[in-house]
């Protein structure tokens, strides 16, 4: 409103018929990032993100390839409204928005980020059986997938504990888990190579608890999901988080740089993906949820089935949120 004087004055020495109503309201201000151009210009020129189009990025470019829907973002617009006073908006907000959209629509998929190898000992060798999962849980429509199942599995690092703590309802030296859309398995040994680092986790598998069989209603407390290590692709997943450390990282003490805010683990790369085959079709743009791990998008620029490459859009829950309430 510094210039409204001047507008006015403008308008009165023009002859117009009818004066223009103009109205002011302040920018939209993200938490954990800046919409400054000349700063964003500033973090492409220092080489911090590849570009405009970086997914960290508060640019529509940036968005768009981040994998947000576009009505996540009229959404996210609506529920903010238009304001006069200048305000920051909380990131959990526009997340909040894309996990509610991308729920509904992004088909499931199961995909092993950081593999470990569980052989089932008395799983017949060379033998494939084909599961079923469905493609979305509240969405019949959409139809099931076939998931090959055999005697070698991948599953996530952090699903097995040799020492477990507390509460700890994953595999386990002696434990069982349920694997998902499968059968429930038991740890019998651990396989470690000669610098004592964790290889293989050998389990046996109880052929009684496959869904629609009859010890299928054996209850176990852990379920995980895996991918069978023959059948598997291989993908690249970058996992995007908020670009900044801070809420406000251009509000530091006077002379502190915005950049030393920057956030080092903004960008994580998982080149040793496994994913089930039925992501071997997924063409650029295509969503997903990676099920337990979050929704994933198949990068617009790089992503092909020669090289599959796909970046996380969002976690399935804030883990920010106590950060955002301190800030």
């Amino acid at each position: 409103e510094d210039h409204r004087p001047l507008y006015e004055w403008l308008l009165a020495q023009l002859p117009l018929p009818a004066k223009p109503r103009q109205i002011e309201f302040s920018r939209l201000n993200l938490a954990f990032t800046v919409t400054s151009k000349r700063k964003l210009a500033e973090l492409i020129e220092l080489g911090h993100v590849s570009g405009w189009d970086d997914p960290r990025m508060p640019t529509i470019a940036g968005m768009r390839r981040r994998g947000y829907p576009p009505a996540a973002l009229r959404d996210f617009v609506q529920r903010t409204g238009v304001t006069k006073k200048e305000h920051l908006i909380q990131m959990s907000l526009l997340e909040n928005c894309v996990r509610e959209d991308l729920n509904v629509r992004a088909p499931r998929a199961m995909a092993v980020l950081q593999p470990l190898k569980v052989v089932l000992l008395n799983y017949p060798e060379g033998q494939t059986e084909m599961l079923r999962g469905a493609n979305h849980p509240d969405r019949p429509e959409l139809g099931e997938r076939e998931i090959p199942f055999g005697r070698e599995l991948w599953i996530e690092q952090d699903d097995f504990a040799e020492n477990p703590p507390k509460k700890f309802f994953r595999l386990q030296p002696g434990g069982e888990v349920r694997l998902r859309y499968g059968y429930i398995i038991k740890c019998v040994a651990v396989i470690k190579d000669a610098a004592g680092q964790l290889t293989e986790v050998h389990c046996s598998y109880d052929p009684d608890t496959r869904s629609g069989l009859s010890g299928a209603e054996r209850k176990v407390k852990g379920t995980i999901h895996w991918v069978s290590a023959v059948h598997a692709i291989t993908a690249e997943v970058r996992l995007y988080d908020r670009l900044f450390s801070v809420p406000r990282p251009d509000a530091g003490a006077e002379g502190q740089d915005f950049k030393s805010f920057l956030n080092p683990g903004s960008l994580q790369l998982a080149e040793n993906c496994q994913l089930e085959p039925a992501l071997q079709s997924t063409a650029p743009g295509d969503v997903l949820q990676f099920e337990r791990l979050g929704y994933f998008v198949a990068d617009r620029c790089e992503h092909s089935a020669a090289r599959p490459v796909y970046n996380r859009i969002v976690t399935l829950r804030d883990s920010w949120a106590k950060l955002e309430e301190a800030g």
